[in-house]
Parts: C-alpha cells; structure tokens; sequence
C-alpha cells in the first residue's frame, strides 16, 4: 500500500482531458434532445469545460474535434483557453460525416476519396502545430457490411499508406492516438476492429504512434485490463477514451455501468507505471451526454475517474506480491476486493480541500448559477451538436 500521502500526490497530479463533444447537444440515431444553454461555438465549450476544471482541479485539458470545433484562427482559440486556465489537448480528426465516406475513407477503394481523407488528417495535424497539440487522435468509421463488398487486405494496405503519410508530418513531439472499434458502423469488418490491428499498425509506424482504449469498443466478456496491461509493458499504451456501455458503444458516463471494471483497469494502471508522466497515458473522457445535464454529468465522470484511481493507489501491493508469489489465490483476490472495498469519498474530500476546492465537486458547480446564466445568455445562433 503506498504512503498515504503519495496516494493524495498522484491524485492530485492526475489529469483528466475532457471532451468538447461531451458539452453539445447528443443523442442517438433517433432523436437529438436540445437542452438549453448549449455551447454555439468552441469558445464556449471551452468555458464550460473551465467550469468542470474548476470544480474539480483536474481538468485542464480539453479534446477538439474537427470540423466540429473549426475556427478561423486556432491559436486565439488556444490563447482563449489559456485565458480559462485550460489548455487544447488531443485533435479528433472526422472521416466518417461526409457522403463520400459512404464506402470509407482512407480505405475507400476510390484514390480520390483517400486523397480527401488524408487531406483532412493532415490538416488535423496543422491544427496541432498552431494549438500546441500533442496528440493526434484517429478513429476511423471505414468497414465492409457484406462479405465479398472489398478486398480486406487490401483495405488494410490503404490504410497503412495513409497512416504513413500522416506519421511522416508529425513534429518530433507529436504522436498519433490509433483507436479501434469492434463494431459500428460497419457491421461485417471494422477496418481497426481492435486493438491487435491498432498496435501492429503502431509498431509499423514507430515511436509516435500509441495505441487507445476506448472502455465502450470491445465485445462483451473482453478483459480490457489484459489489453491495457499489455500495451503497457509494450510501452504503446497512449491514452484512454473512458465511458460506460451496457450494451454496445452507449458512450454512458465513466464508471456508470461497471465501477469494478474501472477499477480493474485503473489497478494496471498503477501497477505497470501508467501514471507516470513519462509513461505519457492520456486520461480522456469520450461522452456524450442526451438525456442528462451536460457539466455535472462530465464532473461526476471525473469524480468516478478519480474514485477508481484512489482504490487502485490503495491496493497492497506488498501483500498482492507476497500472495501471488505463495500462489495464494484467495489471498491474492482479497487484497484487490479489500482496496475495491474501500469508500474512498472520505480521501478525495481531503484532497480537494488541501487544492483549496470544495469537497463536492458537482455542488460546488451548482452554486455557481453558471446553468441558470448559460440558458439566459445563449439565446440564438445555432447550438454546438454533433449533428445526429
């Protein structure tokens, strides 16, 4: 078990990089729910993000999406979030919302289709350079539904070309985020259906490119702390796109339908050395919020962040090792279940309260009013969604 005030320091250091999407109106492929004062443009995403960050001191960065958060001049848009004490985190690139991407994008058998497409993720990669960026994040949409549809190696050969050219653009101390998905929208191949296709893409590519792991991609059963654990040994571990799922991709808040399993993967976090900063792991949130309010959704997805974090630091790793070792496997399980086990509000309290912060997060932004001024003040223009 790590000294108490080592656990308060790694809590207090971690970071968690939130999600301008997450701040829009969403929904499913139904209905779009509209909820008043929704951001209209980046600028007041960001301010909204501020008001998590405030509330929780560690959330300072905060994801683009592109086009979605395109503005003629990036650099005011980033010296905005400095003016908010936030900083421009990871660049979402968007292949999959325009119809020539019906039959994909960088592997669409059409060379003028790629060449669009690879043309937007470089373009992501000059908004990199003018917001000061680290990270490049790909996800692609780009699949078959029907057997014999296209050539499945060959889409792979695309899709490496593509990867290359963007990888060869990237400055020294960028790195592009590859995420995979089993499933959606294709339906019979997903072009990066998972995460051996992500990390034997990366390891082609080289030191720049990671591997991500969104918590909602995976078939039901998988052991997402196996695949975590692994890519940190492999040093590929890039960052995480956290949410909850019930049942496929639901993009539900993080920690919401399976806690232990947050806390199982946050447990290998810890162990393997995840939250250094020079492992350089990314703890994104990738949400969207349609039936519940936006900021204290986005904060209470922090919280369980947070929560997870501080029973895994709890874990008692001397006696984890010495069970393992004796081959104890009652022992071994009850040191995890015993830190699992542990109401960890009490520590986050203290936490919070040495930051100078309230001790509850979600009250804390209430007594702003900020929800109550955002719904009088952004009347008009058209609100921030992402267009479902």
């Amino acid at each position: 078990m790590s000294e108490p005030s080592a656990v308060k320091d790694a809590l207090r250091n971690q970071r968690i990089e939130t999600p301008s999407w997450g701040y829009g109106n969403s929904g499913t492929r139904f209905k779009v729910f509209a909820q008043p004062g929704v951001p209209r443009d980046p600028y007041e995403k960001l301010a909204d993000a501020a008001q998590v960050h405030t509330a929780t001191g560690v959330a300072p960065k905060v994801s683009l999406h592109i086009p979605w958060d395109r503005v003629e001049d990036y650099g005011k848009l980033a010296a905005h979030a400095g003016s908010l004490g936030l900083e421009l985190g990871a660049i979402n690139a968007n292949v999959f919302q325009d119809d020539d991407y019906k039959l994909g994008s960088v592997t669409n058998p059409d060379p003028r289709v790629r060449r669009k497409a690879v043309d937007h993720l470089l373009e992501c990669v000059d908004i990199m350079d003018a917001t000061g960026s680290r990270d490049l994040k790909l996800w692609f949409s780009d699949g078959t539904n029907y057997p014999g549809q296209d050539d499945i190696a060959a889409r792979q050969d695309r899709l490496a070309q593509a990867l290359g050219e963007v990888y060869a653009r990237l400055g020294d101390d960028r790195r592009i985020l590859l995420e995979y998905k089993l499933f959606e929208p294709a339906f019979y191949t997903m072009d990066v259906p998972d995460w051996g296709t992500a990390f034997a893409h990366c390891l082609r590519l080289g030191p720049k490119a990671q591997v991500v792991v969104d918590t909602g991609h995976h078939a039901p059963g998988t052991n997402i702390e196996f695949i975590v654990a692994f890519l940190l040994r492999e040093g590929k571990l890039g960052g995480f796109d956290f949410n909850s799922r019930f049942y496929a991709d639901d993009d539900l808040m993080a920690g919401a339908a399976d806690p232990f399993q947050l806390f199982r993967i946050m447990h290998e976090v810890v162990r393997n050395g995840g939250l250094d900063e020079q492992a350089g792991v990314a703890f994104m949130l990738d949400q969207c919020h349609n039936i519940e309010a936006k900021i204290p959704a986005v904060i209470r997805s922090v919280m369980n962040v947070q929560e997870a974090t501080a029973k895994a630091l709890l874990v008692d790793a001397d006696a984890l090792g010495a069970a393992q070792r004796g081959g104890d496997v009652l022992a071994a399980n009850a040191v995890l279940m015993d830190a699992f086990s542990t109401d960890v509000r009490p520590l986050l309290a203290e936490v919070r309260e040495e930051m100078g912060l309230r001790t509850d997060p979600v009250a804390a932004y209430r007594a702003t009013g900020w929800a109550e001024k955002t719904a009088a003040e952004r009347v008009g223009g058209e609100q921030a969604g992402w267009g479902a």
